[in-house]
């Protein structure tokens, strides 16, 4: 292959690298790729790689030079001083006009710097959210650009060839300026988090509660996935009870150790929610799921020491159950969905991005882990109303919960008189309940805030801001003498 031709360069060869690097070359286009460890590109070259329009490259230099202009130069390596150092290198080979691409899952915060930091020499940068792990990267990704709009030229006749097609429609659009790709991922993994903590939930309660198996579970959750439920998450969790350890000749699933890790994405996403004061409860119970399940050797220890429920058989009808949980199922995932597009909408405002969130509804359709059929109907609520503030006043989620809301509760009641742990359930239906609510005790807050601190309250007659003295003044007595006031400080107490 001649020096010049390659159509994108792709630094880092882990699986995800290599995946996104056959894909490119299976839609037609030249791939140039390094990675700093020679070895990994020479057993790629050798390997997988061989007899395609694949070139490695042993340096940074060889590597730009075989790339034709405007050079694009994607990157997937661990986010963090990584990214800062592959930058470094690059910014001294590149001109005015060529693409940098993190394709890693950058906090987008950093994005937003690296943007600002490589302006001044005139190359582009762009921080890109993939989705669909593996298989995804091979076969066709979720694509989540965010830069320049002139980046975006420059790039999209690549990545939406290279992205999933639902409908004809390529799961690869452009989001919005700096880090506006990396956010909209980082708010797609905090919903991925609930989607899988949520079907955790249902599970412990076919288990816990209707003693079920994994051959039934397969079954239940195979009959979910043809309706309203129908996505990536549920159809695998069916395939996952289906799978026998060949060790033990038992379910797969029952060997494996119940203990869950993180890599970060959740706590931003939760981070972000809180600096922007968006409610993501779904969200925030699920990474805290994950934390407790983490401490497996404390709750061991404890569960020999504290109280559990009086243990009781399931007398009623399972099918009413098994329908209920599957309501509660849904109607908990609209929830997700609805404070995690709340929460795309509070950050397209503060960062001024002008986020489309039916574009993004839309690449979620395909290639990324929270695929699901029921991404059409965010869609088309965001068609009946661009400025929809919340999803469960869209006229299709209104009728969704009103018919789900007895059987959700139903779900939710069982599993805590049974004492299954059900915190994202619980987070979901409170979320419901306190948005309905014309009134909350807030009202009783507000008094102790201005009991014990002077906060002050607005009443219901009239406007204006009120303060009370809550208790009598204590009657001075004559003969003391009085001493100067030191100035309280304002606010105390919180």
């Amino acid at each position: 292959m001649n020096t010049n031709q390659c159509d994108i360069g792709l630094i880092g060869l882990a699986v995800m690298g290599e995946n996104l690097a056959l894909n490119l070359e299976s839609k037609g286009f030249s791939v140039a790729v390094f990675n700093r460890t020679t070895e990994v590109t020479e057993k790629f070259a050798a390997g997988r790689a061989q007899g395609k329009n694949i070139q490695p490259t042993r340096t940074l230099e060889e590597f730009v030079a075989a790339l034709k202009k405007p050079r694009v130069a994607m990157m997937m390596v661990k986010a963090g001083a990584p990214v800062d150092a592959v930058i470094g290198q690059l910014a001294l080979l590149l001109e005015k006009g060529d693409v940098i691409i993190d394709g890693g899952n950058s906090l987008f915060t950093d994005t937003q710097r690296r943007g600002e930091e490589l302006e001044g020499t005139g190359i582009h940068f762009v921080g890109m959210g993939v989705s669909g792990g593996e298989e995804g990267a091979l076969k066709g990704p979720s694509l989540m650009p965010g830069g320049s709009r002139e980046s975006w030229e420059i790039i999209a006749p690549l990545f939406r060839k290279i992205a999933a097609q639902v409908d004809g429609e390529p799961c690869c659009r452009y989001m919005g300026p700096d880090g506006a790709g990396h956010y909209v991922k980082m708010v797609h993994n905090g919903i991925e988090y609930g989607d899988i903590q949520l079907i955790c939930e249902a599970y412990a309660i076919l288990k816990d509660v209707l003693e079920m198996q994994a051959p039934e579970l397969a079954e239940v959750f195979a009959e979910w996935n043809k309706g309203e439920l129908d996505s990536y998450l549920i159809e695998i969790t069916s395939q996952i009870f289906r799978k026998i350890d060949p060790d033990t000749g038992k379910p797969l699933v029952d060997m494996i150790l119940d203990k869950a890790g993180q890599k970060g994405t959740g706590i931003w996403t939760l981070q972000s929610a809180i600096r922007q004061s968006v409610v993501i409860s779904t969200i925030n119970a699920a990474v805290e799921a994950r934390v407790v399940s983490s401490r497996k050797e404390e709750r061991v220890a404890a569960s020999k020491i504290l109280p559990q429920p009086r243990a009781r058989r399931f007398k009623g009808n399972r099918t009413r159950l098994v329908d209920s949980i599957r309501d509660a199922l849904y109607a908990s995932k609209i929830v997700s969905y609805t404070q995690g597009m709340e929460l795309l909408r509070s950050g397209s405002t503060a960062y001024k991005w002008n986020l489309n969130l039916s574009d993004i509804a839309t690449i979620w359709r395909g290639g990324c882990i929270i695929r699901a059929k029921f991404l059409n109907r965010i869609v088309q609520a965001y068609k009946r109303d661009a400025a929809l503030h919340n999803l469960l006043l869209d006229r299709y989620f209104t009728r969704i919960v009103k018919k789900a809301q007895r059987n959700w509760r139903v779900a939710v009641s069982t599993a805590i008189k049974h004492g299954v742990a059900v915190p994202a359930f619980s987070a979901s239906l409170a979320y419901f309940d306190s948005y309905r609510q014309g009134r909350l005790p807030a009202n009783l807050l507000q008094a102790q805030r201005d009991f014990f601190g002077a906060h002050t309250y607005e009443r219901i007659d009239r406007p204006g801001v009120f303060h009370t003295e809550w208790l009598e003044p204590e009657k001075k007595p004559a003969e003391r003498p009085t001493e100067p006031k030191i100035p309280e400080p304002h606010h105390a107490g919180e």
